[in-house]
């Protein structure tokens, strides 16, 4: 099983994936963008988003199924994945490999959004490096907001301002994982 928690740049991802293996310890946290930063090591990405590549989205696939083949636990991968074709692509070679994915997306206004990106830094020591993040991500909030309506029909929306304890629960409970301490 794999527990997608999908949203916005700052609606909460890897907070509420945290706050999720602290009560499902069994669970494993993959996160796909780490396969992205590998690629874009690698090679060239035209459009500056790793997305675009197809063979991120085959390699995202490819080890998520790895993982559970080789451990046979569940997933938690916290991801911004909005463009309805990739989410086809990539839910549906899931589905073909039988694996049920749960997927969640935590709705956030706009404006808190903004404010969550500002509030944070990705490269402390490199003010230039993090505010060309914080933008990135900034220009990205309108595509994530209005693709809300273009996600698969089984998406769970989960109220991103909600205290993260709460959310894990709600996850937990839908998932059918009992709530540990």
């Amino acid at each position: 099983m794999i527990v997608w928690v999908n949203g916005a740049f700052g609606s909460g991802k890897t907070t509420l994936v945290n706050e999720l293996r602290r009560h499902w310890p069994a669970a494993l946290v993959y996160d796909p963008e780490q396969v992205g930063y590998v690629l874009r090591d690698i090679v060239d990405v035209p459009t500056g988003n790793f997305q675009d590549l197809r063979l991120w989205r085959r390699q995202v696939v490819s080890l998520a199924l790895g993982l559970l083949e080789e451990y046979e636990r569940p997933i938690l991968a916290p991801m911004t994945l909005v463009n309805p074709q990739y989410v086809g692509e990539i839910f549906g070679a899931l589905k073909e490999a039988e694996v049920v994915v749960h997927h969640f997306f935590l709705k956030v206004p706009a404006d808190v959004l903004a404010q969550r990106i500002d509030a944070r830094s990705v490269a402390p020591h490199d003010p230039e490096r993090d505010e060309a993040a914080r933008q990135w991500c900034k220009a990205q909030i309108e595509q994530c907001v209005t693709a809300v309506d273009a996600l698969p029909v089984d998406t769970v929306f989960l109220d991103g301002e909600r205290p993260r304890q709460e959310l894990a629960h709600e996850v937990l409970t839908r998932v059918g994982v009992s709530l540990g301490s």
